[in-house]
């Protein structure tokens, strides 16, 4: 590698650092922190695991040290970003995956090991091994899919294999299917949902119609999709 390419990725790195350390607690919903998912999934893309897992362990840090987090920081994102990773070179460049990983990583093993680490080292009590696992399974699923959408279209646009031969990453051809576009439709949803929801919540809008409209843009998206996938199925018989 060059140390041009080195030094590209050196400043990719730390603009996913920066961004992740703004974005993480601005867009978030209760309980969840979405963009965090995003940019795990994101870094693994672009960098591969060990870069993606840097990532996460540097956002976890400053933030550990500049807005007083937990250590949760650090477990609900470690794990994820790393696997995020290994299961999108493994699958030889399949985008959805990265996303598996994420939730896998973040979802059940971050979740698990959240549990000791904020009982015995934060001394948090009233907490179960599987107290954070809804909430982390949520959060990785809703930035899992607005990361997808927008890995998908630079996959299909063909700027992916560009980037990640400008950042000298392994690079792969990932061509839409009929199952990745219906997950993208599907995905809009959960994009929709954090919207009504990060709104919802900066202009301190507490009306039940707020969370009724979140809800059911996710809902809405899940069922448009089920529908495009059977019409063209049959479509294609």
């Amino acid at each position: 590698m060059t140390n041009q390419k080195k030094l590209l990725k050196m400043l990719v790195l730390s603009m996913l650092v920066a961004i992740g350390v703004v974005i993480s607690p601005l867009l978030r919903v209760e309980g969840m922190c979405p963009m965090a998912h995003f940019i795990n999934i994101v870094c693994s893309v672009f960098l591969g695991p060990w870069y993606s897992l840097l990532c996460a362990t540097l956002i976890g840090f400053i933030r550990m040290a500049t807005m007083a987090i937990p250590p949760i920081a650090l477990t609900g994102a470690i794990f994820g970003a790393f696997l995020s990773g290994v299961f999108y070179r493994m699958s030889k460049g399949k985008i959805i995956f990265a996303v598996i990983g994420e939730v896998i990583g973040t979802g059940i093993i971050g979740a698990l090991a959240s549990y000791p680490v904020m009982t015995f080292l934060w001394g948090r009590g009233g907490l179960s091994w599987i107290f954070y696992i809804p909430s982390f399974v949520c959060g990785t699923l809703i930035g899992g899919s607005i990361a997808y959408v927008f890995l998908r279209k630079l996959a299909d646009s063909g700027l992916l294999s560009q980037m990640q031969s400008m950042l000298a990453s392994k690079c792969y051809q990932d061509k839409s299917t009929l199952l990745s576009n219906t997950a993208t439709i599907a995905a809009f949803g959960a994009i929709l949902f954090v919207v009504v929801e990060v709104i919802s919540d900066m202009f301190e809008l507490t009306s039940p119609i707020f969370d009724i409209l979140s809800k059911a843009s996710l809902v809405g998206c899940i069922v448009l999709a089920g529908v495009y996938y059977i019409f063209k199925r049959v479509k294609k018989e």
